[in-house]
């Protein structure tokens, strides 16, 4: 008897062991879904209706960090996009959230002036929706290690668009295998998420979310990296040029209700 329980326990903390090691090498998906406005009544709509019904809704799922961001003021898009990231296990989810919000009745009810609006007040102009694949190197999401207000951290997301899909794929290199995730984390850049973009309006692209306590804040840090010798070897190795035909930086902040 004794032996069996024995081997019983050994079965289960394998088991477990398993199960660890799976999800330390599992990669996360992301949704970014990005809504365009063009009022403050749709922001104050949107902003009801993702506090009160779509992020309960997600947490009731089992989807707890669900960032929402807002572009700075000093932006061109302030006031005119509100950005939501949804971290994902699978690209089933995507569908699985929906089919799970159409018969969550608190969600339908929280949300009711969102959901029927009518056609001629709708609550945004257009929806865009990106799915990503975490890195190889930064497999999960991150929540972000900081402690001021969250009026004035300063979120920087980045997109990083290929020439050729050959070349986008040498640059997603030039993250993993090349060091640039590890550089970034060296430097304390407090990364939420690298992801490849696997469908999108922009492609081949990848995009990355750096967080930091306010502008200031993410001026010394970038200038640390630009100072780096790695990044200074980095960028300069033959095997990594001519690799990104745009870069685009989205510089965000969390609102209240954020998870993130």
């Amino acid at each position: 008897m004794k032996k069996t329980n024995h081997l019983a326990v050994l079965t289960l903390a394998l088991c477990f062991a398993l199960i660890s090691s799976f999800k330390a090498f599992a990669r996360d998906f992301y949704q970014i879904k990005i809504y365009s406005i063009s009022s403050s009544e749709q922001e104050k709509v949107i902003d009801q209706y993702l506090e009160h019904a779509y992020l309960p809704a997600l947490h009731r799922q089992g989807i707890e960090s669900v960032g929402v961001l807002k572009p700075r003021t000093e932006t061109d898009d302030a006031g005119k996009k509100i950005y939501v990231l949804v971290p994902l296990t699978s690209m089933d989810q995507v569908l699985e959230i929906e089919e799970k919000l159409a018969s969550d009745q608190i969600y339908q009810k929280a949300g009711a002036a969102y959901i029927n609006a009518p056609h001629d007040k709708a609550p945004f102009d257009r929806i865009e929706s990106i799915i990503l694949r975490a890195f190889v190197d930064a497999p999960q999401m991150n929540l972000p290690k900081l402690n001021g207000p969250k009026s004035e951290r300063f979120y920087e997301l980045r997109s990083y668009e290929g020439p050729t899909e050959k070349k986008y794929v040498n640059k997603v290199d030039m993250f993993n295998a090349g060091g640039e995730v590890a550089l970034f984390s060296d430097l304390d850049f407090n990364a939420v998420f690298y992801g490849e973009v696997i469908s999108g309006s922009h492609m081949p692209n990848l995009m990355y979310m750096t967080t930091f306590e306010n502008r200031a804040d993410r001026d010394a840090h970038w200038k640390k990296f630009v100072d780096s010798p790695v990044w200074t070897k980095l960028k300069n190795d033959p095997n990594y040029q001519n690799n990104v035909s745009k870069n685009t930086q989205y510089y965000l902040y969390p609102t209240e209700y954020s998870d993130i």
